[in-house]
């Protein structure tokens, strides 16, 4: 009979390997290239890609990469360690850590796994919010890994934690530290990664889990309707994305009257790129050159406490 036992994987969007431009270039090139990201015919993307975007791209977004690069690596990274660590201690069985795109493949955390006779494969991507861009794209890649396996373990994939009641206790708690720290805001604004409009209108349903995970926290919170705001961030190209726009948002916020704002972005499980630079610098200047007074990013839920307990809770359910 076989022996059953359970392993789990860990799954991100990924980083460059150094703040760099051929790292950038390596990893935006992957990242770009996947079909789940960027839909366009090939023969059309292709030479955009290469010819256009790469080349322009990369140089400018290594420099924004260094300026978020910490000590032991990418923000991104560094946080998806420490949450695989402290998951590990508090388990019985193999955890691993992959990325859709770079380093560490989703091919080795699956390599190791497997090697350490994993039957029973329990998926966790950290996106709370299901895209098909994000998770169906983690779907896709243990597809692609497994093609080269002769055998494969039970899967027990985690579609998505958009209302789960212990992500929605560690953001309550996050916000609340929040506003202790640095007083109630006029508005609390949750900015949610953007994807094309058209991805929902063809059955995405990314924007209502967006809603869900918005409506849950400001329940948990006791806090008003018109004392949350909810916008989407990081849009990418000319089609419309979802609605309303973080930065356009930013902008327009001070002449409404509104002079004190905390900032949040529930949909990043860990620190990276687009909480760190694009919400936390870009966007507070935004609101602060349009005439706005106080502007906090509340930080990610990264490896806190409560998060990695939410992260046990889901295995736990599926061992």
């Amino acid at each position: 009979m076989r022996q059953d036992k359970p392993g789990v994987l860990l799954v991100n969007l990924g980083t460059p390997d150094a703040p760099t431009t051929p790292a950038v270039k390596r990893y935006l090139k992957q990242f770009l290239s996947d079909k789940r990201v960027v839909d366009t015919p090939r023969w059309l993307w292709w030479p955009i890609l290469n010819g256009i975007i790469l080349p322009i791209r990369s140089p400018r977004v290594s420099k924004l990469y260094a300026s978020v690069w910490m000590e032991e690596g990418s923000p991104l990274m560094v946080f998806s360690k420490r949450q695989r660590n402290a998951l590990a201690a508090q388990l019985d069985i193999p955890v691993e850590l992959g990325m859709s795109y770079g380093n560490p493949s989703l091919k080795s955390a699956v390599d190791s796994l497997m090697a350490q006779g994993v039957t029973r494969l329990i998926v966790l991507p950290l996106y709370p919010q299901f895209s098909c861009s994000t998770v169906a794209a983690v779907w896709d890649g243990l597809s692609n890994v497994f093609a080269g396996y002769r055998s494969m373990p039970d899967v027990h994939f985690i579609r998505d934690y958009a209302e789960h009641p212990a992500y929605i206790a560690a953001l309550k708690a996050s916000v609340e530290r929040s506003f202790a720290q640095h007083g109630k805001p006029d508005l609390l604004v949750m900015s949610y990664h953007g994807i094309p409009q058209r991805f929902a209108n063809e059955g995405d349903d990314y924007p209502q889990r967006c809603r869900d995970t918005t409506e849950a926290l400001t329940r948990a919170l006791g806090l008003n309707d018109n004392e949350v705001m909810m916008t989407f961030q990081s849009r990418f190209g000319r089609e419309p994305w979802l609605t309303p726009y973080t930065d356009e948002t930013m902008r327009g916020l001070p002449a409404k009257g509104v002079r004190h704002i905390q900032i949040m972005s529930p949909g990043f499980s860990a620190d990276c790129l687009e909480t760190l630079e694009e919400i936390s610098e870009q966007n507070r200047e935004f609101f602060l050159h349009a005439g706005g007074e106080k502007f906090e990013y509340i930080p990610a839920l990264n490896d806190d406490a409560e998060h990695i307990s939410m992260m046990l809770a889901l295995v736990n359910a599926h061992r």
